[in-house]
């Protein structure tokens, strides 16, 4: 069978999108750039030209992802009306939670071992973590975590909350398979319940 052909310009975001269908099969111990090059249907040695390494292609396709959760998150949040700010966070926790639904072996990817030293990969480091200022800025905290400042209780509950909701039901900790629809109702609860702490806590005095 003849292989693809891809002007040199396309043929990376060919092999990302080609990991991205691998990751989803057989997560991303199963994406090896030999995989990766059949998916695409390229030479073994295509993806070379583009990629260092099996590595680079997966810390470019979870860049694209939390570039896309970032995106969904913000979305989500602006559809709420202007000064209801829990609702504008409970858009954007069901919003989270739903992308890892549709898209479980991109997320397990984002947050996985295999690409712990994001230093070698800074745009997936700045990604990331434009990702979670959105929660940040919904909460109003505009404190720069790229500088080494800890996050906000509040952000750092909200992320804990929606991350590790959407963990339980990928994982199928809580009835599989999990349906969108199941998930975002449950996503709903949540967060409203998260809200409720929330105002709890902005209404305590500081310890």
């Amino acid at each position: 069978m003849a292989r693809a052909t891809y002007h040199h310009g396309d043929l990376g975001p060919a092999l990302i999108a080609a990991a991205r269908r691998l990751v989803e099969r057989a997560g991303p111990s199963g994406a090896t750039v030999r995989a990766i090059a059949r998916e695409a249907d390229v030479t073994p040695a295509a993806p070379y030209h583009h990629f260092a390494n099996r590595d680079a292609i997966l810390a470019s396709l979870a860049t694209d992802g939390f570039a896309e959760l970032g995106a969904a998150m913000q979305r989500a949040a602006d559809r709420a009306p202007t000064g209801q700010a829990l609702r504008r966070l409970q858009g954007a926790g069901v919003a989270y939670v739903r992308f890892a639904v549709r898209n479980p072996g991109l997320f397990r990817l984002m947050f996985s071992g295999m690409l712990t030293d994001r230093s070698t990969y800074p745009d997936l480091q700045q990604s990331a973590t434009e990702a979670f200022r959105v929660l940040q800025h919904l909460l109003g905290d505009a404190r720069d975590t790229d500088r080494g400042a800890l996050p906000h209780p509040a952000a750092l509950a909200a992320w804990s909350t929606v991350h590790g909701l959407a963990m339980l039901l990928i994982e199928g900790r809580l009835g599989e398979p999990p349906s969108e629809r199941r998930a975002i109702r449950m996503a709903r609860d949540v967060t409203r319940v998260l809200g409720v702490g929330l105002r709890t806590f902005a209404g305590s005095p500081s310890s």
